[in-house]
């Protein structure tokens, strides 16, 4: 014990670097015939092992029995409560002296957003709706961190070495480092521990912290994204090259069954937005949401404008809307993020062939399977035939569609060559969604 405690002590007074403390350790130590073996990882030690275990400790109370003179080494009840009260006296002589960084200090650790954000959010919706331009929603995304970043402070950013790709910083933000007050930092390349750091900042409070890296590369931060959900904390995962549209970096940068991987995760909102508006909604969703984390995918190529109206960006907020309608349509087709167009583009093409097709963007399946089942069924109808295209793995779209319908997607890995030609390589276009609408409908 002594060794540890000093051990302890030198670790903290050095300054600059971490310590490592490498601690030998008997597993099942007391167990007589057990200890340093397996059997005492997974399972009961047994009532015999236990009386010998007694027997060697020299252990006489009563099972779960903690005797008064240990408890009051350990607990830290007492302590706990003086050093609490002695805060809480100096906070208020702060709040006295200085009540509007009391108050916002106490925002902010609740969790709270100003007091306006819901008027601001609808109002930056409102504007990338009036100025919406063809654009890659990951530069979409730093559009919307250049507006919400400045009135947030909350907002504290970062990236997996890729921030020149991923463009999660903003306007203003500066680098965070030793001994420099930023509010984004450059993680290196470490994934796992950018996520679990930004955990460990959610559960502190004070922050919104959000972290990027490619889509693929979100294996890496999976079980730090998983404790997120489980735990129920407000953290943010900007995930850009959503798909084999990032082009020639291969199939090793090509996430083809990572966002269904991610819509797996209980708890986690998967948005992949189809342009700036829906990207501006997705960033406004996960920044109101207090009761789980968001894991946004976002493209590394421009894509078109898709969403027209403010009734289209409120849909959008449900997670899966009807972006084109018609009168009695005779095909569905569903889809998101760079495909939203391919889907528009066909409706417009068929459409002139005289069949009547509805479009529907589902940026975020799990907001939209949160919604009455009204709403559900007034965007995807009952019986009306349905085709869901989306650059990945398949089988998760088959709980939006009847036995007959039709995916389009990817359920290979992908190829090295510029993403135009990806496309047209994979039957991922509009002549492919054409030709399949037309044979579903015959």
């Amino acid at each position: 014990d002594a060794a540890i405690a000093s051990a302890r002590t030198q670790g903290l007074l050095t300054d600059g670097k971490p310590t490592l403390l490498c601690c030998k350790t008997t597993i099942g130590k007391g167990a007589p015939t057990k200890a340093g073996g397996h059997d005492v990882h997974g399972a009961p030690l047994g009532h015999g092992e236990i009386e010998a275990m007694r027997k060697a400790l020299g252990w006489s109370h009563q099972p779960f029995v903690v005797p008064e003179t240990i408890r009051a080494q350990w607990s830290c009840k007492n302590k706990g409560r003086g050093d609490y009260a002695l805060w809480r006296a100096r906070f208020a002589a702060y709040a006295a002296k200085y009540p509007e960084a009391a108050a916002e200090f106490e925002r902010r650790m609740a969790g709270d957003l100003i007091a306006d954000y819901s008027a601001q959010a609808e109002a930056m919706i409102a504007h990338w709706l009036s100025e919406a331009k063809p654009v890659a929603t990951r530069k979409a995304s730093q559009n919307v961190l250049d507006q919400i970043g400045p009135v947030l402070p909350e907002m504290f950013g970062g990236s997996a070495d890729l921030t020149g790709s991923n463009l999660t910083n903003f306007k203003g933000c500066g680098t965070a480092k030793r001994d420099q007050w930023g509010r984004h930092i450059s993680w290196g390349v470490r994934e796992f521990g950018m996520a679990a750091a930004m955990n460990g900042m959610a559960l502190h409070g004070g922050y919104i912290p959000y972290g990027g890296t490619f889509v693929t590369f979100s294996d890496y931060s999976r079980n730090a994204i998983r404790m997120a959900a489980l735990m129920k904390i407000r953290v943010i995962h900007v995930l850009t090259h959503d798909s084999i549209g990032l082009g020639e970096d291969g199939p090793t940068h090509q996430p083809i069954e990572h966002a269904s991987a991610l819509r797996l995760i209980p708890g986690l909102d998967v948005w992949r937005p189809a342009d700036q508006t829906e990207t501006a909604v997705a960033w406004a969703s996960a920044v109101a949401r207090k009761d789980g984390p968001t894991a946004l995918l976002l493209s590394r190529q421009a894509l078109p404008v898709v969403v027209e109206n403010a009734a289209q960006a409120q849909g959008a907020a449900k997670g899966g809307y009807i972006l084109r309608d018609a009168a009695d349509p005779k095909l569905i087709i569903m889809a998101t993020g760079s495909e939203v167009s391919l889907a528009v583009a066909a409706r417009d093409q068929l459409t002139e062939k005289g069949v009547a097709v509805r479009v529907v963007s589902m940026p975020c399946w799990e907001k939209f399977s949160e919604q009455p089942e009204s709403w559900r069924t007034a965007v995807l109808g009952q019986d009306v035939p349905r085709i869901a295209i989306e650059a990945g793995v398949t089988p998760l779209w088959r709980q939006f569609l009847h036995p007959r319908d039709v995916v389009l997607g990817l359920d290979r890995f992908g190829e090295s060559a510029p993403a135009s030609q990806l496309f047209a390589y994979f039957n991922l276009t509009t002549e492919a969604l054409v030709e399949a609408a037309l044979n579903l409908i015959k």
